[in-house]
C-alpha cells in the first residue's frame, strides 16, 4: 500500500502529514512525541490494508510541518488544542480512533480524558503517570541549557537517543533519516520548546477522568524500552478501564521498528 505525505493549513501554517488508505475509509489518528511522524511509517501499510486511513501528522515545527514551538504552544494542552484545529482543518469533526506514542501519547490521553473525541485509544511506548520527562529531556527544562544549546547539539543528542530507542543495529544512512528535521534550526528550536514543556502533571491530572471511561484501550509496549519501561504499561493496564496491554518482545521504545508485522497487525486488528 503506497504511502503519501500531504499538507494541510492549520492556523496559517502547513500541516503535513503522512497516510494511506482511501478516502472513504475510517480515520485513524497517529500522534508522534519528541520524534516525529517518521516513527509511525512501518506500519502504515498494514493500517490502510486492514481498511483504515492512517494519519499520522507532524506536530507544528516538528518534522515537515511549518511553524515553530514555543513555551507556551508546545504545552500538552496546547499541542491537544492544534490538534483539533488539524482535525477540523481535515474536516473530521466527529470522534474518531488514536494512537498515541511517546509523548504524542498525552495528548492521545487529553483528547480521550477531556475532550471526548475518541472511540478507541492505542498507546504504544507512551508516557504515563510520571514516567516523563525522561533524563535525556528533562534537562532542557533549564532555560538557561536550552539557551545556550546549538542545533547541532540537538542532532548530536537526537541521534542517540534514536540509536537507543531503535533498539538494534542501525544503518548511519537511517539515523540521518530520522535525525534530518532537527537540521533545521527552527525545527531544532520547537524540539527545545517541546523538551522543554515536558510536564508529568499533564498526565497526572488526567487519570480521575481515565477511570471514568469506558473506550477500549490497547497498550503496545517494547519489553525492552528504557525510556518508557514497561512495568508503567502494566499499572496503567490494571487501574484504567477497558484496558489491555500486550508485550514486544526485544523491542525497544519505538516497537514499529522492531517488529512491524505484529505491531501492524495489534494495531489494525484493534482499530479495524
Amino acid at each position: 500500500m503506497t504511502t503519501a505525505r500531504r499538507t494541510v493549513e492549520v492556523d496559517g501554517a502547513r500541516a503535513s502529514y503522512l497516510t494511506a488508505g482511501g478516502q472513504g475509509t475510517p480515520p485513524l489518528l497517529l500522534l508522534h512525541g519528541t520524534y516525529w511522524s517518521r516513527v509511525w511509517l512501518p506500519v502504515l501499510p498494514a493500517l490502510a490494508a486492514a481498511g483504515l486511513r492512517p494519519i499520522a501528522v507532524d506536530l507544528p515545527g516538528c518534522g515537515r510541518s511549518a511553524g515553530e514551538l514555543t513555551a507556551e504552544t508546545a504545552t500538552v494542552p496546547a499541542l491537544t488544542a492544534w490538534t483539533e484545529r488539524f482535525l477540523a482543518a481535515l474536516g473530521i469533526d466527529e470522534p474518531l480512533a488514536v494512537a498515541g506514542h511517546d509523548i504524542g501519547g498525552a495528548i492521545a490521553q487529553r483528547l480521550l480524558a477531556e475532550r471526548r473525541r475518541v472511540t478507541r485509544l492505542a498507546l504504544v511506548n507512551s508516557v504515563t503517570y510520571d514516567s516523563w520527562p525522561v533524563p535525556g529531556v528533562a534537562r532542557f527544562r533549564d532555560p538557561e541549557v536550552a539557551a545556550r544549546t546549538t542545533t547541532e547539539e540537538v542532532v548530536a543528542a537526537r541521534r542517540t537517543a534514536i540509536a537507543a530507542a531503535l533498539a538494534r543495529p542501525a544503518a548511519e544512512s537511517e539515523i540521518d533519516e530520522y535525525t534530518d528535521p532537527w537540521t533545521d534550526p527552527r525545527v531544532a528550536r520547537s524540539w527545545l520548546a517541546l523538551a522543554g514543556a515536558a510536564d508529568s502533571r499533564y498526565t497526572l491530572e488526567l487519570l480521575p477522568a481515565l477511570r471514568e471511561t469506558a473506550e477500549p484501550k490497547l497498550l503496545v509496549w517494547g519489553e525492552d524500552d528504557g525510556f518508557q519501561r514497561v512495568e508503567y504499561a502494566d499499572r496503567f493496564a490494571a487501574e484504567i478501564p477497558g484496558a489491555t496491554l500486550v508485550r514486544i518482545p526485544a523491542a525497544g521504545h519505538i516497537p514499529m521498528e522492531n517488529d512491524p508485522a505484529r505491531v501492524g497487525a495489534l494495531l489494525a486488528g484493534f482499530f479495524a
